[in-house]
Formats: structure tokens, C-alpha cells, sequence
């Protein structure tokens, strides 16, 4: 079998230890992007990421102008999905932490996803996705998130503020009325949904495939709707 070839090494800002740095593989056409031992994404599988955007975009995908935010920006598959899905008078903001992320899906990656980093529509913010949603109100029609493991974070200690009630404060604040919350996870959390509940989103998970179809493992989206009012 082919060996990977480490191409590059990232340290996610802020962060320490060895889980805290993302090393981007290559093996034949196969690209992976791992954090200590476990593997955070590969380009043969990413069906799960695909959905997470055609669901939350194709509940808004008849609005004029709508405007997206993706957290987390991976391979570019979940942008590109979204991308497919909305009008050409779309806005999508991605925010990525890790500039190198960015440089790989400009470069070594930009094949995989058909380079979504050079659509017009897109402009990327080299920060947190909690930055941009707590300096945001009544901004957004969709916000899709895919910045760790899911609401169990793996690769940085900070985002268990974003999933936890003061960050789905946040994220129900930044949608407009109607918009909806997507958030990716590798497994089911309760928990999660009811403080999705608890914020006053009306909610709906999703299993999907890792791979789309019937196929790999099965992953979570929750889609959590904002209500044109909030009781």
C-alpha cells in the first residue's frame, strides 16, 4: 500500500499539545487531515459534510440575497455544497481559525471540492466562527457548523462555548427570523438537542451517511430553525 507523505503542519491558534496541531496527509489522491491520532477528515469521505450544506441551505435556498455562515472550511466540501445551493446573489462567510487551512484549500486541496474559494460569492475570515456570530445580529439566513467532533470538542477546548447555551445564544441572535442552525457531529448528544430546546430553536436531527447513500459510518445534523418569533 502507498505510504502517506506528511505535506504540512498546522498549530490551531491559541492551543497546545500535540492534539492541538493538524498535520495535512497525502497518499496517492488521497488526502486526509488528522490531529494527534484521529483523523478529523479525508477526501474519500465526506458525504456527511455535503448534507450538513444541502440541508441547511436548501431550507433557505428560495430567499433573494441570502446570506450564509460556515464555520470551519475543512476540504471546501461543505462551502461548495452550499454554494450549489444558493442563488448568485448569495453572501457566504467562512470562518477558519487556522490560516494554513485556508493556504491548503487554495492550494494542495483546491482541486477536490472544484476550488469554491475562488467563487465571488465567498469571502473567508481568518477567525473564530464565535467572533463573527457574537459581532453579528439579525445577519444571517443559515449557519452551518463543522468546527470539531461536534458538540464532544476534540481539537480545541473553546468550542465547548460555542456548543453549549452562550454560544446557541449566540448563534440564534445572529440569524434573522426564520434562519436556520446546522450543526455537523460524528454521533448523537441528547444533551445537545436540549439545549437547542432550551435557546428556543425548533429542532430536527438528521442522521446521514459518511460517505452519502447507504454507505460508512452514519453521522448527525441538527437542523434548529429560529421562529419569526421567540416566546
Amino acid at each position: 500500500m502507498t505510504p502517506w507523505t506528511l505535506l504540512d503542519t498546522a498549530q490551531v491558534p491559541g492551543q497546545h499539545g500535540a492534539a492541538s496541531a493538524l498535520r495535512l496527509y497525502r497518499r496517492g489522491e488521497e488526502f486526509s487531515i488528522k490531529a494527534g491520532n484521529c483523523e478529523l477528515m479525508n477526501s474519500r469521505v465526506h458525504g456527511s459534510e455535503d448534507a450538513l450544506a444541502e440541508l441547511g441551505c436548501g431550507r433557505i435556498a428560495g430567499r433573494a440575497r441570502a446570506r450564509v455562515l460556515i464555520g470551519g472550511l475543512g476540504m471546501g466540501y461543505t462551502l461548495a455544497a452550499a454554494l450549489q445551493q444558493l442563488s448568485n446573489d448569495a453572501d457566504v462567510v467562512v470562518a477558519e481559525l487556522v490560516p494554513a487551512v485556508v493556504v491548503w484549500n487554495r492550494g494542495a486541496l483546491a482541486h477536490l471540492a472544484g476550488q469554491p474559494l475562488s467563487d465571488t460569492r465567498v469571502t473567508v475570515r481568518e477567525q473564530d466562527v464565535g467572533e463573527v456570530m457574537r459581532a453579528a445580529s439579525n445577519a444571517f439566513d443559515a449557519i452551518l457548523l463543522d468546527v470539531d467532533n461536534g458538540p464532544e470538542g476534540l481539537t480545541r477546548k473553546a468550542n465547548d462555548w460555542l456548543y453549549g447555551l452562550d454560544g446557541l445564544d449566540a448563534a440564534y441572535a445572529a440569524l434573522r427570523p426564520g434562519g436556520v442552525l446546522a450543526v455537523w457531529s460524528a454521533g448523537a448528544e441528547p444533551v445537545f438537542t436540549q439545549r437547542l430546546h432550551k435557546i428556543g430553536f425548533a429542532v430536527e436531527e438528521v442522521r446521514v451517511r459518511a460517505h452519502g447513500g447507504k454507505q460508512g459510518a452514519r453521522h448527525m445534523v441538527w437542523l434548529a430553525s429560529r421562529p419569526d418569533l421567540r416566546f
